[in-house]
């Protein structure tokens, strides 16, 4: 008896975990994306589809929440979607951008301190050689300026980066086809294909992008609020002289 007992629990302890990792309907899937979408999750269009739009924005959730990152929508994960409170942004009272590097994720702040998410990929950390010299695949942490921009496709040795917003030498904030879960680039900032475009018109040239991690932050509050300031640092930072320009890129790029 006691046997038939412990057999018991186990299939019924089995029954709630594969009940936990199901697969959703459509409705649940629609549920979610209104849900994600609502708490700022860059979710594409609220269909009922777990497309990749759905899928990025499930995970760039999981990254925030700490959860495993998982990319799937399973009963367990729609519970935490529906309980869980909005990202907060490390700074607010002005527009600006923010990049976590801990988690990995990009977030869009209004100057209400409203919250746009997105999952990113940054630099591994990890030394490669490119045209025989050694670099190290580092995102540059700090304050900075969008000063220059790309439409489209780059040209050239460059041309997996989609629709690029350059921060910080030939580091930007780009498209590409690859963004997986964790650390991968040169040292640029990826983000998926699919919200790159309209990113890129969220992003234009003087934009404040903050970039940080656990021990690692600077405040821009005084760039957003003395104008001679900001276009002080945007001056610095990039070049009148498209050559110029163009020579620094392919200097000190990181390949993506």
């Amino acid at each position: 008896m006691k046997r038939l007992s412990l057999i018991g629990l186990f299939l019924l302890s089995t029954s709630f975990l594969v009940s936990g990792q199901q697969r959703l309907t459509p409705r649940q899937i629609k549920e979610a994306e209104r849900r994600l979408q609502e708490l700022g999750y860059w979710t594409g269009a609220v269909d009922g589809r777990l497309d990749p739009a759905t899928q990025s924005a499930l995970i760039a959730f999981q990254k925030w929440e700490g959860r495993p990152i998982t990319g799937q929508l399973t009963i367990d994960e729609l519970r935490a979607i529906r309980t869980s409170a909005a990202p907060q942004a490390r700074e607010s009272g002005y527009g600006h951008v923010e990049v976590d590097l801990d988690r990995q994720v990009l977030l869009i702040v209004s100057e209400t301190g409203s919250v746009r998410i997105l999952q990113v990929s940054t630099g591994t950390g990890k030394s490669f050689i490119d045209e025989g010299q050694t670099s190290v695949a580092y995102t540059p942490r700090g304050r900075f300026i969008v000063y220059d921009k790309t439409p489209g496709w780059e040209t050239g040795k460059f041309r997996s980066m989609y629709y690029s917003n350059y921060i910080s030498g030939g580091v930007a904030i780009h498209g590409y086809a690859s963004v997986p879960n964790e650390p991968a680039s040169h040292g640029c900032i990826r983000v998926p294909i699919f919200a790159a475009r309209e990113l890129s018109k969220l992003l234009p040239l003087g934009t404040i992008v903050l970039v940080y991690d656990k021990v690692s932050f600077v405040s821009a509050k005084d760039w957003a609020s003395d104008s001679k300031l900001k276009e002080a640092a945007m001056s610095s930072g990039a070049f009148t002289d498209e050559g110029d320009l163009n020579k620094r890129k392919s200097r000190q790029h990181r390949g993506d």
